[in-house]
């Protein structure tokens, strides 16, 4: 890869890596939020709420407009508005003190407009500046930054609050307007080529899409929206409790909130590359992750803050981790290339939906005891696995794949992939076949890291258990 290229996708890492920090790395700070606003455990969980659910509504317009008047148009000033919003909810506790709670979250809906434009947009681009080999080695690297931005947002994040606690949302202003000028002068961007696209036809190909694989992408939507539903959820959840239950604040804090993070990132990783030669694992990965899921959540129900409590959060990160790379894989084989970008585009909404609802659903479950918070939580995943089950179909996924013959999309964005997991962009030529000794030597893979996870938790833990006592 030539220099200018290097360069520019450095430039292009930092637009998905921001989205990433846009939550991720305000978690830690919850509880401080919480005692100087004078605001209960919901209205803190609605500071990602509001931010998720704007972004998730803005996310398949800015991809239509991205195709009309090109990606850069979009991605610039939606990371100025990112900015702006991050401003907005900076200085209402200086201006506000207690008080500052509306103007708070007034911020985080601008931020959330604005984070609509940056990673998927960029995703995009990417895809239309690099092609042939380059284009997978350019969006790995991305998908690099984006997941380092996953584990490392929650260390940043307590390491930034030893400032003060809304310290983090001028970082977001910090940070995004350097990156908004690299992209606007480093990027040498293709002319859009979709000008005469109707916002009808792009919703046109959606529906298309519907009417032949509609249950898959129904059970596989729900699928992705109920993992990043129950992280978000206990993240939150858990950044309480490690600092009111045991004091532990700053960047041990951030540790231990990296712990089901990394889980996920790793998991997603190896599983991403055991799907590209085992594509026939889409669905038991689904399945097979829900269940995880669940069964994490019945332990966390049953065990107290101990080593099986830390090593069930892994597993419910592990559970995540298996889930998204399969949907990823599942929404993109259900779309022909035509008709892909709205459909990724719509993905990305659900994703968001689910991380909005999380915290202030979590929250209100955890008022009635955590019991119900836990077996609630383990419940829905359960009724996510029956339906995805049901719903999504081997056959219905290969009717519809196709090579890829054009290196454009023309409805704009490529695969949405923003959570550190990595997939196949390419629909897969037989996703019925399954290689067994591919997969003996994954789950190998898949288990050295998380074992090693595990030993990582485990100091941890000794090491909470000695602080308290």
């Amino acid at each position: 890869m030539k220099k200018d290229s290097i360069i520019q996708l450095i430039a292009l890492g930092g637009v998905p890596l921001l989205m990433v920090l846009g939550n991720s790395m305000l978690i830690p700070v919850f509880p401080e939020m919480q005692k100087t606003l004078n605001i209960s455990q919901f209205q803190v969980g609605l500071t990602i709420t509001l931010f998720s659910i704007p972004a998730g509504i803005c996310i398949p317009i800015l991809g239509f407009l991205s195709d009309k008047i090109g990606r850069k148009l979009i991605i610039v000033p939606s990371l100025i508005l990112y900015a702006f919003g991050g401003v907005i909810s900076g200085i209402a506790p200086i201006i506000y003190q207690q008080q500052a709670y509306p103007l708070l979250l007034a911020g985080r809906v601008v931020q959330g407009i604005g984070a609509a434009g940056t990673g998927p947009i960029a995703m995009a681009l990417v895809s239309d500046i690099f092609t042939g080999n380059q284009r997978s080695q350019a969006q790995g690297s991305v998908e690099a930054a984006n997941g380092l931005g996953k584990v490392i947002s929650p260390i940043l994040g307590s390491l930034i609050a030893l400032l003060f606690w809304y310290a983090i949302f001028f970082v977001y202003a910090a940070l995004a307007i350097p990156i908004a000028l690299a992209v606007w002068f480093l990027i040498k961007e293709p002319k859009p080529k979709q000008k005469n696209n109707s916002f009808a036809n792009y919703f046109q190909g959606i529906k298309k899409v519907f009417s032949q694989s509609g249950k898959s992408l129904i059970g596989s939507y729900l699928a992705a929206s109920i993992v990043l539903f129950t992280l978000f959820g206990i993240l939150s959840y858990l950044s309480d409790i490690l600092e009111v239950e045991y004091g532990l604040k700053g960047v041990i804090k951030g540790f231990a909130l990296a712990g089901p993070v990394l889980a996920m990132s790793i998991t997603s990783f190896v599983s991403g590359r055991m799907l590209k030669n085992s594509p026939g694992l889409m669905k038991p990965f689904i399945v097979g992750g829900l269940a995880v899921l669940s069964l994490a959540l019945i332990i966390l129900s049953v065990f107290k803050i101990n080593i099986i409590f830390f090593i069930a959060i892994l597993i419910m990160g592990t559970g995540t981790g298996l889930v998204l790379p399969a949907v990823n894989t599942t929404v993109t084989s259900a779309a022909p290339l035509a008709e892909r970008g709205g459909i990724t585009a719509l993905y990305g909404t659900v994703r968001f939906f689910g991380v909005a609802a999380g915290p202030p659903t979590y929250s209100k479950l955890l008022e009635l005891g955590k019991g119900t918070m836990f077996w609630g939580g383990s419940g829905i995943a359960l009724a996510s696995l029956l339906i995805s089950f049901f719903l999504v179909s081997k056959k219905e996924l290969s009717a519809n794949n196709q090579p890829e013959t054009s290196s454009e999309d023309p409805n704009g964005s490529p695969d949405i992939k923003d959570e550190g997991e990595e997939h196949n962009s390419s629909p897969p030529k037989d996703a019925t076949k399954v290689t067994t000794p591919s997969t003996r030597k994954g789950l190998i893979n898949l288990w050295k890291p998380l074992t090693g996870a595990a030993s990582g938790l485990t100091l941890l833990f000794f090491w909470l258990r000695r602080k308290h006592h």
